[in-house]
This record gives structure tokens, sequence and C-alpha cells, in this order.
């Protein structure tokens, strides 16, 4: 997904009226604890399949009133993309990420 377009969907959700069981806003400053993203992984997903939704969205950055505050988590590229394996590492079949995106705001 193209950053204008990672854009535009993080204003679209930002601006729905609640979270939703597919989706769900971490502020994230610095870290967030492995088991705490596996839990949302495995939850957001299920609950993303059960609503028929292509996906569910964990975005870190955004405080509780929707306000964009950015992340310090895993900046660099190769230690975001890292996730993939390590949950595939810790669930049934491999399942993991299809994708991680670091927004540009």
């Amino acid at each position: 997904m193209k950053q204008t377009e990672l854009k535009n969907l993080l204003y679209e959700l930002i601006h729905l009226t609640k979270e939703t069981e597919w989706l769900e806003f971490k502020l994230a400053e610095r870290n967030f604890h492995f088991d705490d993203l596996g839990k949302y992984f495995s939850a957001l997903s299920n609950e993303a399949n059960l609503k028929n939704k292509d996906c569910g969205w964990l975005i870190f950055g955004v405080n509780d009133n929707r306000k964009i505050i950015g992340t310090q988590y895993r900046k660099n590229r190769a230690e975001l993309e890292s996730l993939k394996s390590e949950i595939a590492k810790h669930t049934t079949g491999n399942i993991t990420f299809i994708e991680i995106s670091p927004a540009v705001v």
C-alpha cells in the first residue's frame, strides 16, 4: 500500500465513531509487550474474520483521544518486519501479519 493510501486510511479509521472489534489504537510510545501484541493479533484477526473484514488493524502512535502522537516502537524497518516471523513462531499454523506498514503522517 502506498504512503498516500495509508495516510488516507489512517484518517478514515481515526474518524470512525469508536474503536471496533477489528480496530484498536495504542499509544506504544516506545515499546509494546510481545504477549500483548500476540493477544491483539489473535483478537483482531478473529474479529475481522467474524465481521467479514479483509483485515484487522492495530495502530500504534494514536492516543485515546484519536490524536496522532507517533511512536518509537521498532523504528528500524528490519526490526518491524521481524515481527512477522516472531508472531509466526508463536502461533498455530505459523499465521502472521500480511503486512506491517509504517505510516508517514
